[in-house]
C-alpha cells in the first residue's frame, strides 16, 4: 500500500464511489469507530492506510510493531458483531457511514477474523480483568467479537458543525507550523480543564526544548446537548490567549482514548508526530485510568509512560518531554515545580474541590485559574441553587411515592423558581411505554426512558419528579450516571413495608396477584431490589406525606439546591 497518498480520494472519484455505495452493504459506525476512522482518513494514524490485517494485528499484540517492523502500540481494526461478520465476505466492499447514514469511506475487505481478546487485553492494558480496568471492560463488552481489515478509500471526513476552524488535519497543522517558522513544536494532549498551573507547566517544558506549543485537546462530543463539552473548548480558547503571541496553536483531535497508560502515551506521541510535532509532553500518570481520581492508586507504575515514549523516541522521531507538576508557592507568589519544594509550602486545588466551589458559588482564587476561564466554567457548573435536578423516588406500589411526588410538585410550583415536571410511573407507562411488558428487560427499559426524559429536564435547568417502582438497581444506577452529568440527582427510597402497601392496595394489584389473576407484580411475583445508596430513605408507615416532603425539602436546602 502506498502510504504517501491521502486516503481521501480526488473529488472526481467521490461521486462514483457514492453511486457504487448504493449496492454495497453499509455499516453505521459508533462514535468510537468514527474517531478512529477520521484519524485514519486525515493521516493522523500514518503509516496505516486502512484497518490492520491479521498479520499486522498479531505483530502489534505480540511485539508492539507492525509486520514491517514499524513501532505501533495499539491495534486499529474495524470491529463488528458476529451477526454482521457472517454477512461479510473477503473481497467485499463495505460502505462506512456515520450515525445518520452519511457515506464517509469505502472499505475493501481483505480479512476477517475472531481475535483473542484476552491476549489483546493483556498486551494493550496489562490485564484481562474487566473489573480493574475500564478499557478491558469496554473491549469485552462493547467492542465487536470479529475484526475486519482492509484498505480504505475516503469519501469525506466526518461532518462537524462545532468549532470547525479548530478541526485541523495533519497537513494543515504542518503548513501552519512551517508558515510560523516553528522547527520545534511541543505537542500537548489533554482532556482536562486547564488553569494557571498548566500554563506554567507547558511554558517550562517549551523553554526546556526551545519549542512552540501545539495544544491538541480531545474533542469528545458524545451528546449534541452536552454543555460541558462546549464550555471545555471555550476554556481552551481562553487558555491559549494567555500565552505570548505566535507561541501556541490550538486544534481539536477526534480521539477515542483507551486509557492504556504507557502504550497509549506512545500512540499519542506517534499521532502528534504525524501532526508535525518534534516533541511530546508526557505526564508521570499519562493515560492512566485512575489518574486524578482521589483515593485511588495509579494502575500503571508512575513514570512508566514517560520511559516508554523516551525509549522509542529515536524510532518514532518524536522526543519525550516530562510534564512537571506545578504548585503555587504561597510565600514566593509564583508557581514552582512540586518536586523541588515541600508540599506544605504550596497551595493546590483539586478538580473535585474546584467543582465543589463552583456549585456552591464560592470564590475561585486568581492564582489558580484565569477569570476568563472561570467565567466559562460557571456556564457548566452553576451554583446548585440555579441547577436543574431530579428527585427519583423508588418503592413498591402503594408505598406513597406518587403522593409524595404530587405534594412536591405543588411545593415547587409555589416556589416558582424552576419549571417542574412530574413523571409518575403510571403516567409514563400509559404515554411513553405502553408497548412494554413487565419483564425485567422491559422494566429496565421503561426506567431508562424515564431517566432520559429527566436528564433533558435537568439539563435545561428544570426539576424532574420521578415516581416509578424501579425494582432493579442496574437501571437506577444508569439513570444516576446519566442525570448526574447535567445537574443534581437525589434518589429517595420509599421503604414502606410490603404488608402496609398491601393494606392500602387501592388498585387491587396485590389481591389479584395473591389470587393468581395477574403476574409481574413487584413484591409478590417479582422481586424488588432496594437501592444500595440512596440519598434519603422514607417510610410512609411512620410519617405522613407532608412530613416526607418536608424531609426532602430540608435535604435540598442543606445541599444548596433551594435557598
Amino acid at each position: 500500500m502506498d502510504y504517501s497518498e491521502s486516503l481521501l480520494v480526488h473529488f472526481r472519484r467521490v461521486e462514483a464511489l457514492r453511486r457504487e455505495a448504493l449496492d454495497h452493504k453499509s455499516i453505521d459506525l459508533s462514535s468510537r469507530q468514527l474517531c478512529d476512522l477520521e484519524l485514519l482518513l486525515n493521516r493522523g494514524l500514518f503509516p496505516l492506510g486502512g484497518y490492520l490485517l491479521q498479520n499486522d494485528y498479531n505483530s502489534v499484540v505480540n511485539d508492539m510493531r507492525l509486520a514491517d517492523g514499524t513501532v505501533w502500540p495499539i491495534p486499529i481494526c474495524l470491529d463488528v458483531d458476529e451477526g454482521t461478520a457472517n454477512t461479510i465476505e473477503v473481497g467485499q466492499h463495505l460502505a462506512l457511514n456515520d450515525s445518520e447514514g452519511f457515506l464517509l469511506a469505502i472499505l475493501v475487505v481483505e480479512e476477517k477474523w475472531q481475535p483473542d481478546k484476552k491476549k489483546e487485553a493483556v498486551s494493550v492494558y496489562g490485564t484481562d480483568d474487566p473489573t480493574v480496568h475500564p478499557g478491558v471492560m469496554r473491549l469485552f463488552d462493547t467492542v465487536g467479537s470479529w475484526y475486519i481489515g482492509g484498505k480504505l478509500e475516503g469519501v469525506s471526513l466526518p461532518v462537524h458543525y462545532d468549532f470547525q476552524h479548530l478541526r485541523l488535519s495533519p497537513s494543515e497543522t504542518v503548513r501552519i507550523f512551517t508558515m510560523n517558522g516553528w522547527r520545534r513544536v511541543l505537542g500537548f494532549h489533554t482532556d482536562e480543564y486547564l488553569h494557571c498551573a498548566h500554563k506554567e507547566t507547558v511554558l517550562t517544558a517549551a523553554r526546556e526544548v526551545g519549542a512552540a506549543v501545539f495544544l491538541h485537546p480531545v474533542a469528545d462530543l458524545t451528546h449534541p446537548g452536552n454543555l460541558d463539552y462546549y464550555t471545555q473548548i471555550r476554556c481552551y480558547q481562553a487558555f491559549t490567549e494567555k500565552f505570548p503571541t505566535n507561541m501556541i496553536q490550538l486544534a481539536l483531535t477526534p480521539f477515542a482514548g483507551r486509557k492504556a497508560g504507557p502504550k497509549e502515551a506512545l500512540w499519542q506521541a506517534i499521532i502528534r508526530k504525524n501532526f508535525g510535532c518534534s516533541h511530546f509532553m508526557v505526564a508521570e500518570d499519562h493515560a492512566d485510568p485512575h489518574a486524578g481520581r482521589e483515593g485511588m492508586a495509579l494502575f500503571y507504575p508512575r513514570g512508566e509512560a514517560q520511559k516508554l515514549v523516551a525509549d522509542y523516541a529515536e524510532e518514532t522521531g518524536i522526543a519525550m518531554v516530562p510534564q512537571r507538576e506545578m504548585g503555587y508557592h504561597q510565600k514566593l507568589k509564583k508557581y514552582v515545580v512540586l518536586d523541588r519544594v515541600d508540599e506544605e509550602e504550596v497551595a493546590m486545588i483539586s478538580s473535585a474541590e474546584l467543582r465543589r466551589r463552583l456549585v456552591h458559588g464560592e470564590d475561585i482564587p486568581t492564582w489558580f485559574s484565569y477569570p476568563e476561564v472561570v467565567d466559562q466554567l460557571q456556564c457548566s457548573f452553576p451554583p446548585r441553587s440555579k441547577q436543574g435536578f431530579t428527585i427519583f423516588m423508588s418503592g413498591l406500589s402503594g408505598s406513597g411515592k406518587s403522593t409524595i411526588a404530587r405534594v412536591l410538585l405543588v411545593k415547587f410550583m409555589e416556589m416558582c423558581d424552576r419549571p417542574v415536571t412530574l413523571l409518575d410511573g403510571d403516567i409514563v407507562r400509559k404515554n411513553l411505554s405502553s408497548e412494554l411488558t413487565f419483564s425485567q428487560d422491559d422494566r429496565n427499559l421503561n426506567i431508562t426512558r424515564i431517566g432520559f426524559v429527566a436528564s433533558e429536564i435537568t439539563k435545561n435547568g428544570g426539576i424532574a419528579l420521578c415516581a416509578p417502582i424501579a425494582p432493579y438497581e442496574e437501571s437506577r444506577q444508569a439513570n444516576r450516571e446519566l442525570i448526574s452529568c447535567y445537574g443534581g440527582y437525589i434518589e429517595v427510597f420509599v421503604s414502606t413495608p410490603l404488608e402496609i402497601c398491601e393494606q392500602r392496595d387501592r388498585k387491587g394489584l396485590y389481591a389479584k396477584a395473591r389470587a393468581g389473576k395477574v403476574k409481574g407484580v413487584t413484591g409478590v411475583t417479582d422481586p424488588y431490589i432496594p437501592p444500595s445508596n440512596p440519598e434519603l430513605t422514607i417510610n410512609t408507615a411512620e410519617i405522613t406525606p407532608k412530613e416526607a416532603v418536608q424531609e426532602i425539602l430540608l435535604y435540598l436546602e442543606e445541599q444548596g439546591y433551594i435557598v
